[in-house]
């Protein structure tokens, strides 16, 4: 059970695991049927939900592992009226079906490139320059995108992503160190039955949000997601280290980061490791945001949305 635990805690904090698949709030303020948009392209990483406002900047959210696209519910009611917005789902998170992301026995993954390959497909089809906002996995996947095609990104809101989450499990952490213990957790999430599984959230779920209603969304969510899709993802988040890109990646960003004293790891090892892994990239401004867990959105959300607001204008 240690060993479990262990296991449980790393995946749970890249991630956030989160969200009962529900009716997408986003769709009470999407934009007018009458709007004219370009046709999307096919998809099979993801899907995407058009919302806000027609003609309005654009702007796409991304979420984390494991999470649906309603973690950004409080965010999508508060843009909507002055942007359009793109709410992503990862196939398979959430409740949702596999489609791309299905991997036959023996079959190497390779998820987080074909989202990187979809969001650039979209982006080009509607002939948009967005800013794009990523909470954890999420975060990973705009500094991809931002990475391979900076003609995509205007802007970049990170929250709480690292550029190689494996310095979480080791400062001194290689893609090659950890391929084996990725590989190790993989199986691992993939094996363990559904009852344990479940068990697991009691103990871990309050590591990654102090709030209350925010506990007992993502207590009851994770069960919800394809658990191979699941731990593939995963998998590839803990062997992409992106330390040596950011130097070269010039969208402005703003990175926020949480910290919260009484969790682990220490606030001040923490909040040294983010400022070292960024300080490299050019235009990059950093925010921390104290009394949180890794979900700021549910923990400090008047702090998050006022930050992400004031950076998008």
């Amino acid at each position: 059970m240690k060993v479990l635990r262990m296991l449980f805690t790393l995946m749970l904090f890249l991630a956030g695991v989160l969200l009962l698949i529900h009716p997408l709030r986003a769709q009470t303020v999407a934009a007018p049927s009458s709007a004219k948009f370009a046709a999307a392209p096919a998809l099979t990483h993801i899907t995407i939900v058009d919302a806000g406002t027609a003609g309005k900047p654009d702007v796409v959210l991304i979420p984390g592992l494991g999470s649906s696209r309603a973690v950004w519910d409080a965010e999508t009611k508060l843009l909507a009226p002055n942007y359009r917005l793109h709410l992503v789902q990862l196939n398979g998170f959430g409740g949702t079906p596999v489609g791309g992301n299905a991997t036959t026995a023996g079959a190497s993954s390779a998820i987080l490139p074909g989202v990187v390959e979809d969001l650039h497909a979209y982006i080009t089809a509607q002939a948009m320059h967005p800013a794009v906002i990523g909470h954890s996995m999420g975060g990973l996947l705009a500094l991809m995108l931002a990475k391979k095609y900076p003609a995509d990104v205007s802007k970049m809101v990170i929250v709480d992503t690292l550029p190689f989450y494996a310095l979480l499990y080791s400062p001194t952490a290689t893609v090659e160190m950890m391929k084996p213990q990725a590989e190790a957790i993989r199986q691992q999430v993939i094996a363990t039955p559904a009852d344990q599984f479940a068990a697991m959230q009691q103990i871990v779920v309050p590591q990654l949000v102090k709030n209350a209603d925010g506990q007992k969304l993502i207590e009851a969510s994770d069960t919800a997601s394809d658990r191979t899709v699941f731990a593939n993802s995963m998998a590839e988040d803990l062997t992409t280290d992106l330390r040596g890109d950011v130097a070269t990646i010039k969208t402005p960003a703003l990175v926020m980061f949480a910290v919260d004293s009484s969790a682990k790891p220490d606030a001040t090892q923490y909040e040294t490791l983010m400022r070292s892994v960024y300080k490299p990239m050019p235009n990059v401004t950093l925010v921390r945001i104290d009394d949180s867990r890794h979900f700021i959105m549910y923990d400090q959300p008047t702090k998050m949305d006022a930050a992400m607001e004031a950076f998008l204008k």
